[in-house]
């Protein structure tokens, strides 16, 4: 077979070179060219695949995206020409989780309060927003749940109406996909109104898809003296995200929440898996024969570790913080998708084990680090 592969996918290679011969496209100028004679074609979420883009494959047979979202898949058309697709739901779950949670102790630290007693908003309760309320059952907060297509599917007991949500939380996190019409259109769902909603100091987070949120509207509010946080790490236009909305922005970052070296890696491993079976073939390939040891993988807590330290013990693994300075020190020369594209390892907090006693155990378990003493984490996984 003949499998070209998106150049930002690891382990493309260790995982496929078995079943035929990998050549690597820039995600963004995929040309369909570049596609005659191709059997398999692994994207991400920067390609296109359309009408245009399919003109030439003549023997394709399998298109796989190594993310959650389909939105840049044209499926009817795959479906039309009997062209096997599937996506890679839930690889990053644990990794834009752990984002926010970053993101969230990192506010926490500099605005010199806690996260403890504060209402979070979770809008979009797929794989990623229930991963994240797991890890937040941990923390004594008050979840809300917004997902209006499980609710009405009957999957959904808990859901609040995303108004009554805005009204009541202190922080508001989006995970939900792109949906440009219908009655569960995600386009511009927070706009100018909406925006206007949001409690004073409220904590906004969008790590979903940039046209989730009117990013004109938002800076327009912003300008005009709203009191917010904001944590972006998706823009409306990418790579020309609007640039004049950095300076109301606490963290921003180019589109990597979901880029742990382990959620891209799952991505890959779960297209794999899906062309074995179809070619009928044993998957007998896993992470743990590709992943490198981590720099530094075990923890000894105190006695007196407590709620407070827990910041401390996130930004161990992964401080927000870093990512936001690559974005201002970097955009102007190098560009939002070279920065995306060299994008440093990052790690997940599965990889730290933790050798703590008490009730710190349980917590420390539930937010997904590897327990010691209990021999189990609390993944999404």
């Amino acid at each position: 077979m003949k499998i070209l592969a998106d150049q930002n996918m690891p382990l493309v290679e260790q995982y496929f070179a078995e079943l035929g011969s990998v050549e690597r496209f820039d995600g963004r100028s995929l040309k369909s060219e570049q596609l005659i004679d191709v059997d398999v074609l692994l994207t991400r979420s920067v390609t296109q695949v359309n009408e245009l883009l399919l003109e030439k494959a003549n023997k394709l047979k399998f298109v796989g995206t190594a993310t959650i979202g389909v939105d840049h898949i044209d499926t009817d058309l795959l479906n039309q020409r009997d062209i096997t697709f599937t996506s890679a739901p839930g690889c990053n779950a644990v990794a834009v989780a752990e984002y926010v949670l970053s993101s969230l102790f990192a506010l926490m630290q500099e605005n010199a309060c806690t996260l403890e007693g504060k209402t979070i908003g979770i809008v979009g309760v797929g794989s990623i927003g229930s991963c994240l309320r797991k890890k937040l059952s941990a923390l004594n907060v008050t979840v809300l749940l917004c997902d209006p297509p499980k609710h009405d599917a009957g999957l959904l007991d808990e859901h609040c109406d995303l108004d009554r949500l805005l009204a009541q939380s202190d922080i508001v996190t989006f995970h939900v996909p792109l949906v440009k019409e219908g009655i569960y259109s995600t386009l511009h769902l927070m706009n100018e109104a909406r925006l206007k909603e949001l409690k004073s100091g409220a904590i906004l987070i969008n790590a979903s898809r940039g046209d989730v949120i009117d990013n004109h509207a938002l800076l327009e509010v912003m300008q005009n003296g709203a009191n917010l946080d904001l944590v972006l790490d998706v823009w409306e236009n990418e790579p020309s995200i609007l640039t004049e909305l950095l300076d109301y922005v606490r963290f921003a970052s180019v589109h990597i929440a979901g880029h742990t070296l382990e959620g891209k890696a799952r991505g890959t491993q779960m297209l794999y898996q899906a062309l074995c079976q179809l070619e009928g073939l044993e998957a007998d390939k896993s992470l743990a024969d590709f992943l490198p040891q981590p720099s530094f993988s075990e923890v000894t807590l105190r006695d007196t570790f407590n709620y407070s330290d827990l910041g401390q013990l996130i930004h161990l693994v992964y401080d927000v913080r870093r990512d936001d300075g690559i974005l201002r020190g970097h955009l102007a020369e190098q560009g939002f998708d070279s920065l995306r594209k060299n994008y440093p390892v990052r790690r997940e907090f599965s990889t730290i084990s933790i050798n703590a006693a008490g009730t710190n155990v349980s917590m420390l378990s539930a937010l997904g680090f590897n327990s010691l003493n209990s021999g189990h984490d609390g993944d999404c996984y």
